[in-house]
């Protein structure tokens, strides 16, 4: 048993070492042992009551115990603290330690708990010791071993919180002076996988060894029966605890009684809780060693027995001053060196230690850590209370606690890097004194970070750290001062750059190096500024190279990304959380300089919306080439999915369209697309559907291909008379003047001879029959490049059956007109062709069936236009036919326009109805000229008959009008304007009434009456009239009774009646006869009755009182009772005191006034009763002051009478209040006999008035003499009783003359009054005098201050003053000088302003000043003029909740209310600051929400060169608000006109000039729109006048002054509007323009002469237009038949044409074009 038990010594000894290693709570300076427990239950069922005493050397120590209720526990946890119901007991024996870690004391305790498993089989006995200490550093030579019985568990009685709170300290052991008075293990810590590993050892474990439990208060107050008695000695343990081999866990979350949150601390929360490493807790001898306190001095001596099979070594408390020889320890997992002469540096030998978890360096005198190596395994690492500068060391990767404390840190340089620490104490260090240091902390730590200085991490400090820039670590470990977050910044970079300036290329300097924040997957950008110094002169150009680098949560150990070499870098999904470092290389020229760097914020999680990075085009920008677009996508966490892809078309001055069906990456290139720009958009796409912003790519313009022509053919039957075509398709652009020849053939040669040119069509004739005709297509492009040509043959000519051509209608296309049709018959002799007429609503001919007939197929070739044809198109159907009756293709033609009719009016018009209120009018009208449209109606009404009307709006478009009340009187009128289906108007025409509206019969529509049945209610009547103007209406209210009897109440004429106590039980109704203004009657109307009537609640009216409101009189009152039959009301009586509290006097119908109730009121409280006795709301009345009796006086005596001293006579009063009686004071030589005081009130000799108050103070002439006072008694309403009189038994004693009370009043800011109470005779001429008191005390007379007042200077200014007054009495007796208290310093009066006031209004734009009224005193002007420092203005805007923050830019009196500020309230404050550092009470005033301006364009200009080939834009600066839809019109003007000519569809920005604009003022009228759709004031600009462009204007002059011009031109040939284009349309045309004419030249070919199709002088209405989406065309007018229409190759060509005939048609213009050209006419 000796045996085993030592054992078990032995591992509680090694448990102990493991508990301080787990202990952060206990840095003590006085260094207190813990105390070691051990028990170990060997049967479940036995409780033994012996105890064994294990003897000792030198003392016995003897700790009771006692017993505690526990349970079972399948596991062991990580408990929460308990009280000391759930704690356990067991012996314990108090030793002294040392805390290792260097913390400060902690005051508050805990319990630690062990749970023992189920699965051993043994009931586990939950025993708890008690803590006392020893006398400190007590040195022990060994440990001996003994025995202890083991002990069974009984119940213990669970202890309230006060108990242990009260109970007081008793240790079991001898005092020490430094005995705490907490445990030293107030504050364990356990880790979480300890604990789980502990369980799972706990549950294989053989042996039971419970877990120590300290209590709260330390001492044994919390045991109740002593169990046993255990002594063992302890080799300087750091903590003795009980353990078993099978592993103990220690539960403790900080669990004392003062920690919890049933005791209602702040710091109830797990605040103090450190999971501490895990260290393997079952040691045996083999691998731990324990030599604590043996006085060691070297590692190296031979009895150490250091072997590498050790785990735990405890060196605490030598001698040793270095580690050679630890290298051996290559096992070791807790080494514990506290409390040694370690000095260092010197800590290479632990490199070996690679196992090393927990290091304990605390008590040593260590100045540095720079050579403590790298430990993989390192945990926990205390180095308290040693002589460090900082903490700079190698890194340690798993390093989780680092205590620190009492040092003599002052800096963070070389602060290592410590990716996985929880815990950091730098208590007791100087460092404590930089602002933020545990921002600092949170910073050179990173997110694992939880616990500073033994407190979790404040909020506050955290949003600081967040606050630093992503490199302030960097800098803080390289030395930089920590500033405010706000300025940090520029000083790190300020720092980086001083490290940098060195190693950058000569002539630059950096201004820039940062890194946009990164996201996953998005852009993330980086950004390095050089400026290169303007007086270095160099020709290298200097090139940045790039390199990204990827860290951990904070910036240190980063790595490599592998091809991450460009300025941006897109982050992966798994760099999450990490920082990210981009170094720049510069290279100039052939020189590589050193890289800087920058940091950025951790990557956070991507938006999941998608970005475009970059998109373009690729492909070759020419017709029928396929281009393709690429984009390159930022998915930015998102999953990559299918983008949305569109092509737009973007021509030259507009807007890009969208290409309908170029949806795919590819497009291909088409003739649309030439002379254009194409606008590739994309628009990416998630998996998840998620849309980025779509970004797009604009190409140049695309050009067209050469020009070429295929699948050339001729069509049309190749019969005489036909006409064929030669039809091919183009490519290569927009196609220009395309050459065609026709040739025949010569069957007996095969030449083939050109018989037509220029054109595609060909007309076979008779020479031509039995032959073939080829067709040749030369291709030429708009430019005039020609291609190569293609031909086609056609078929042998045949000749012709009859045929009719050119087949025409001629006449006027209106209804009935005449009409002819004409046509050319070939094919030969023409008969008797025929003609059939048809109308359709098409213009253009589809299909025979689908026309109306309208005759029969005649010979007659005239026909007349039937009215049914109006709007439709005519069709002549001509069938050619010759003498033998052959008949031929009939052709078909169609009438160019639509048939017109006539002008729409009306030919007649009428109003018929009723002309009386509600009647109904009808107009009705005859309408001619083609189909009716949508005519407007409209009804009038008129005053007199000629006058312009009133519209009535809502019938606008209605042919009938019920007549309403305001028609009444007036006349009505009817107007119609026709209009035909095809919106054409003709003349309105009105038609007026026959008579005035007259007013309907009067009549109610509804009569009803709106109220309650309720007795005291009032009825009212609510009715709708009808029939005019109402007049006095009669009303009549009648009660019916239940029986049906209907009785009217007399005298209730009016629209409302009062139900009254009559009524009851009876219904009511009213009668209302209506009448008109005029006196005209209606029907009499009866309501329906309402009822029956019930009574209403009991109810006073009235209340006054009956009987005088004065003492001793007999008060009752008089009352109106309402509310059905009146019973037992009831009346109550209060007295109202001064303070308005009531007293209840008396209840009944009559109260007797007496004395009490004199001078105040009388509250009666009337609560009416119901015979029922339903009681109604009470009504109070109070009464006025009750008024007093006949005054009295009763008893009236005069005290002795001494000089000075107040005399108070007693009086005794009778008759109300009592008011200010009349006193008189007499005083007399001599005593006066009793009857005397009679007659004082008669003129006595020797008798002389003194006093007319009741007190009175003798004064000196009454030394001597006997007072007498005289008393009427009087009311306080004034009135008197009978008079008293009493004297005095002896004469009044004199006094000695004194001052006293000598005080100064402040008069005014520049007036001081001395003053004093002056006693002893009578007064003589006093002296006064004034001193300046200084600041050092002294004080200074004041010269010439002699009087009681004194005026102020400039020199009291800043001082106090002092007030003498010297009494002399009137015999020249002087009194001693009295001297005042020092006065207030003496300062002018403060700086006053009286009110704020704005100027300006509260709108968006205006200047808000800010005026100081000025109070109009003098004293004021001369303060505000002499002494006024300055005046600090302030200006605050309204928040969200009306709270007003301040605007730190704006100090100023005027302020500029800006766009921001709409909706807000602005404040203005105010102090004035004088000379002496006072300011005044701040004075603001405030305005009203601001208002969005009037929508304004101010600096509003175009822009442009002046030329007209130029663009020109409108810019300005709006306000108003938000703009919203502003408008914009382009309009012209002519240079000296007012008038403005508007250029339609011009609404943009921008404007591209024409040659129409030559001339005139481009003038851009701005209509600003707030969002909101209000207006503001149009504002306009103008240009000058627009001028020629210089080239264009030279070669105008130039020809304008040969006169005679001929241009090659394209005439577009066929412009019906029915055509459908085709190819080779254009014909080329000669423009010949001299100064008399214009001509367009068909020219002749070799069968053919030269033509002159349009032929024109420049009288009006010629005039030449052009196209605005068209700068190659232009249309030459000559009149309303003679037109054409003609194209050129360039729009320098077009505008040189236009002004060369606008010039020579000079003479016909208003301005002549010639003088803006400047040339000569």
């Amino acid at each position: 048993m000796e045996v085993s038990m030592a054992e078990t010594v032995e591992d509680s000894v090694e448990a102990s070492s493991i508990a301080e290693a787990k202990s952060l709570g206990n840095e003590d300076s006085q260094c207190s042992e813990s105390v070691k427990k051990v028990s170990e239950s060997t049967n479940a069922n036995a409780v033994p009551k012996s105890t064994t005493t294990v003897a000792a050397p030198k003392r016995k120590i003897e700790v009771k115990s006692g017993k505690d209720s526990g349970s079972n526990e399948s596991r062991s946890t990580l408990t929460r603290p308990t009280v000391s119901s759930a704690s356990r007991t067991s012996g314990s024996v108090p030793v002294t330690r040392r805390s290792s870690t260097g913390g400060l004391p902690e005051k508050q305790p805990m319990s630690i708990t062990k749970r023992k498993s189920k699965d051993v089989g043994l009931d586990a006995g939950k025993q708890t010791s008690s803590l006392a200490s020893e006398p400190l550093r007590k040195s022990l030579p060994g440990t001996i071993r003994g025995s202890v019985a083991s002990f069974g568990a009984k119940s213990a009685v669970r202890r309230s919180i006060p108990e242990l709170r009260s109970s007081a300290p008793v240790s079991p052991v001898a005092k020490s002076p430094r005995t705490p008075t907490s445990s030293d293990l107030s504050k364990q810590y356990s880790s979480a996988k300890s604990s789980l590993r502990s369980s799972q050892l706990s549950g294989s474990s053989a042996k039971s060894i419970s877990s120590p439990s300290l209590d709260s208060t330390g001492s044994s107050s919390s045991i109740r029966k002593s169990i046993g008695k255990v002594t063992t000695i302890a080799s300087r343990s750091p903590l003795l605890s009980s353990g078993s081999k099978s592993g103990s866990t220690y539960h403790d979350r900080s669990s004392s009684l003062l920690g919890r949150k049933k005791l209602g601390t702040p710091d109830s929360r797990d605040s103090r809780l450190i999971m501490l490493p895990q260290v393997e807790v079952k040691a045996g001898d083999d691998v731990r060693l324990d030599l604590r306190g043996h006085k060691i001095r070297t590692l190296k001596s031979g009895g150490l027995n250091l072997s590498p099979n050790l785990e735990f070594v405890y060196l605490r408390d030598n001698l040793l001053s270095a580690l050679d020889g630890i290298e051996i320890l290559k096992r070791v997992k807790v080494l514990d060196l506290s409390f040694n002469d370690f000095k260092g540096p010197g800590f290479e030998p632990l490199e070996n230690c690679k196992a090393l978890q927990q290091l304990y360096l605390a008590g040593n005198q260590i100045t540095s850590l720079k050579s403590l190596p790298e430990l993989p395994n390192l945990e926990f690492l205390s180095v308290a209370q040693n002589k460090l500068k900082s903490l700079s060391m190698a890194s340690q990767p798993r390093l989780q606690v680092l205590a620190a404390s009492k040092n003599k840190i002052s800096t963070l340089k070389g602060f290592p890097y410590l990716p996985a620490l929880e815990h950091l104490r730098v208590e007791e260090n100087p460092i404590l004194k930089m602002p933020h240091l545990e921002a600092a902390s949170i910073l050179l730590v990173g997110p694992t970070l939880k616990k500073f200085n033994d407190r979790d991490l404040t909020r506050e400090e955290i949003a600081v750290a967040k606050r630093y820039p992503s490199h302030t670590a960097l800098c803080i470990r390289g030395g930089w001062d920590l500033c405010r977050p706000e300025q940090a910044g520029d000083s790190t970079f300020k720092f980086l750059l001083e490290q940098w300036k060195e190693q950058l290329p000569p002539g630059y300097t950096l201004k820039r190096a940062s890194v946009d924040r990164p996201f996953v997957e998005d852009a993330c950008c980086s950004h390095f500024e050089f400026v290169r110094d303007t007086t270095e002169e160099t020709d290298s150009v200097l090139d940045l190279k790039y390199h990204w680098y990827i860290g951990e949560r904070t910036p240190s150990n980063f790595t490599a990304i592998s091809g991450a070499c460009r300025e941006i870098y897109f982050p992966k999904r798994d760099e999450v959380g990490r920082i990210l470092k981009v170094e720049c290389t510069p290279v100039l020229g052939d020189t590589e300089y050193p890289s800087i760097f920058a940091i950025s914020l951790p990557v956070s999680p991507g938006t999941g919306i998608p970005k475009v990075i970059k998109i373009d085009v690729r492909g070759e920008l020419v017709e029928g080439n396929a281009l393709k677009g690429y984009a390159e996508v930022a998915w930015c966490g998102g999953t990559p999915g299918k983008g949305v892809a569109s092509w737009l078309r973007r021509r030259w001055n507009s807007s890009p369209v969208v290409i309908d069906g170029a949806e795919e990456e590819e497009y291909q290139l088409t003739l649309d697309d030439v002379d254009s720009c194409l606008v590739y958009m994309y628009t990416p796409v998630t998996e998840e559907g998620a849309k980025g912003e779509p970004q797009y790519a604009i190409t140049d313009y695309v050009k067209a291909a050469f020009p070429s022509v295929s699948n050339v053919q001729i069509t049309g039957d190749a019969v005489e008379g036909n006409t064929i075509k030669g039809v091919g398709e183009y490519f290569g652009g927009k196609e220009g003047p395309s050459t065609f020849k026709w040739l025949r053939e010569d069957k007996d040669t095969g030449e083939f001879t050109s018989v037509l040119m220029g054109t595609n069509e060909y007309i076979l004739k008779k020479e031509d029959i039995g032959q073939r005709i080829a067709f040749v297509y030369v291709p030429v492009n708009f430019e005039g490049q020609e291609g190569k040509s293609m031909s086609a043959m056609s078929q042998i000519v045949k000749r012709a059956p009859p045929k009719v051509t050119n087949v025409k209608i001629i006449g006027e296309l209106k209804e009935g007109s005449k009409v002819t049709v004409t046509g050319i018959v070939t094919g030969g002799t023409e008969a008797s062709s025929r003609v059939q007429w048809f109308k359709t609503s098409s213009s253009t001919l589809e299909d025979e069936n689908d026309l109306e007939a309208m005759s029969t197929s005649k010979i007659a070739k005239a026909f007349r236009i039937p009215l049914g044809a109006v709007g439709k198109y005519i069709v002549a159907k001509f069938t050619p036919m010759t003498p033998d009756g052959e008949a031929g293709e009939p052709a078909f033609v169609i009438s160019e326009t639509a048939v017109e009719t006539l002008p729409p009016s009306l030919n007649f018009m009428s109003i018929t109805g009723d002309y009386s209120e509600g009647g109904v009018l009808t107009a009705s009208y005859g309408y001619i000229g083609g189909h009716e449209g949508k005519s407007v109606h409209n009804w009038f009404l008129h005053e007199v008959e000629n006058d312009s009307g009133t519209l009535i709006p809502e019938l606008s478009g209605h042919l009938q009008y019920q007549i309403t009340k305001d028609a009444i009187g007036k006349i009505v009128s009817f107007t119609c304007i026709p209009v035909r289906n095809d919106d054409v108007s003709g003349e309105p025409r009105t038609c007026i009434g026959q008579e005035r509206v007259r007013p309907g019969s009067p009549r109610l529509l509804s009569l009803q009456i709106n109220g309650t049945s309720v007795e005291g209610t009032t009825l009212s009547v609510e009715k709708i009239y009808w029939g005019g103007e109402e007049g006095e209406s009669v009303y009549c209210w009648f009660r019916t009774s239940s029986n049906g009897a209907h009785n009217e109440i007399s005298g209730a004429t009016s629209s409302s009646y009062m139900i009254s106590v009559d009524d009851i039980g009876f219904f009511i109704s009213v009668s209302c006869e209506p009448i008109r203004c005029d006196g005209a009657r209606g029907p009499i109307v009866l309501s329906e009755q309402v009822g029956p009537i019930v009574p209403g609640l009991p109810t006073c009216r009235s209340l006054k009182f009956h009987g005088s409101l004065v003492e001793g009189e007999h008060l009752s009152f008089v009352a109106n009772y309402s509310g059905g039959v009146k019973g037992d009301c009831l009346c109550e009586w209060y007295r109202v005191k001064g303070s308005g509290q009531k007293e209840k006097l008396h209840v009944g119908e009559a109260l007797d006034l007496t004395i009490d109730e004199v001078g105040r009121c009388l509250e009666f409280v009337y609560t009416p009763v119901r015979a029922d006795g339903l009681r109604g709301s009470p009504k109070t009345l109070v009464s006025s002051a009750i008024a007093p009796g006949e005054p009295q006086g009763v008893e009236l005596v005069i005290p002795d009478c001494s000089e000075g001293q107040e005399s108070v006579p007693e009086t005794k009063y009778f008759g109300g209040e009592e008011g200010s009686g009349k006193y008189i004071w007499f005083r007399t030589k001599d005593k006066l006999p009793e009857s005397a005081p009679v007659e004082l009130s008669n003129n006595i000799e020797n008798v002389n008035i003194c006093g007319e108050i009741l007190t009175y103070t003798p004064c000196l002439e009454d030394v001597g003499s006997y007072l007498a006072l005289y008393w009427l008694p009087t009311r306080s309403d004034g009135k008197c009783g009978k008079p008293l009189v009493s004297i005095c038994q002896s004469p009044v004693t004199p006094a000695l003359p004194v001052v006293s009370n000598v005080h100064i009043t402040k008069l005014s800011s520049s007036t001081y009054c001395g003053e004093g109470e002056y006693f002893g005779g009578y007064e003589g001429e006093s002296l006064f005098s004034w001193f300046r008191k200084y600041e050092d005390g002294t004080s200074v007379l004041i010269s010439g201050a002699n009087s009681k007042n004194y005026e102020v200077s400039d020199e009291d200014y800043n001082h106090r003053l002092l007030f003498g007054y010297t009494p002399v009495r009137s015999d020249s007796m002087v009194g001693e000088l009295q001297l005042s208290e020092p006065s207030d310093i003496v300062l002018p009066e403060l700086p006053r302003i009286e009110m704020i006031a704005l100027t300006g209004k509260a709108v968006e734009g205006e200047v808000l000043t800010a005026l100081e009224v000025i109070p109009k005193t003098e004293t004021q002007e001369i303060i505000w003029g002499k002494y006024k420092k300055e005046v600090k203005y302030q200006w605050f805007f309204s928040s969200e909740t009306r709270v007003f923050e301040p605007l730190p830019a704006h100090r100023s009196c005027s302020y500029r209310v800006r766009f921001e500020d709409i909706g807000r309230s602005l404040r203005c404050e105010c102090i004035v600051t004088d000379v002496f550092g006072r300011s005044s009470e701040p004075s603001f005033a405030e305005t009203s929400p601001v208002l969005p301006g009037v929508p304004k364009m101010d600096k509003l200009e175009i822009e442009g060169r002046g030329f007209h080939t130029n663009l020109y834009s409108v810019r300005g600066i709006y306000s108003g608000g938000k703009e919203g839809k502003s408008r914009i019109q382009w309009l012209r003007s002519m240079v000296g006109s007012p008038d403005l000519i508007s250029i339609p569809g011009e609404t943009g920005r921008m404007y591209e000039a024409n040659v129409d604009d030559v001339g005139y003022r481009l003038v851009a009228i701005y209509t600003p729109v707030r969002d909101d759709g209000v207006e503001g004031q149009p504002v306009s600009a103008s240009t000058d006048p627009i001028a020629v462009e210089p080239d264009v204007h030279k070669e105008v002059k130039q020809k304008l002054e040969l006169g005679s011009v001929k241009f090659e031109v394209l005439c577009d040939k066929d412009r019906a509007p029915k055509r459908v284009p085709g190819m080779g349309s254009l014909e080329r045309r000669i423009l010949e323009v001299n100064r008399k004419r214009v001509k367009v030249v068909k020219p002749g070919s070799r069968t053919s002469f030269p033509t002159t199709e349009i032929r024109g002088a420049y009288t009006p209405p010629f005039h030449v237009e052009l196209f605005r989406n068209d700068q190659h065309r232009l249309r030459i007018v000559v009149d309303s038949e003679n037109e054409v229409d003609l194209m050129v190759q360039t729009r320098h060509q077009r505008d040189l044409i236009v002004l060369m005939i606008r010039g020579l048609a000079q003479r016909f213009n208003s301005t002549s074009l010639n003088t803006l050209l400047k040339i000569e006419a």
